[in-house]
């Protein structure tokens, strides 16, 4: 698979969610006091992400 979301358990023992695209870190969330807290973090950018809109800074 080309990409996917990582939870996992940083330093400070809070859980984050990264998004990887071919084994490159794309972005990566806040911190979350639990893990189910980091999955509604996935599911909530699987909802709204696609209808998101691209805008160019110059």
């Amino acid at each position: 698979m080309a990409h996917k979301f990582e939870v996992y358990k940083d330093k400070a023992g809070e859980y984050r969610v990264r998004f990887k695209y071919n084994s490159e870190v794309i972005f990566s969330t806040e911190g979350y006091a639990s893990k189910s807290g980091a999955h509604r973090a996935i599911e909530s950018i699987k909802k709204f992400v696609p209808e998101a809109p691209t805008e160019e800074m110059e």
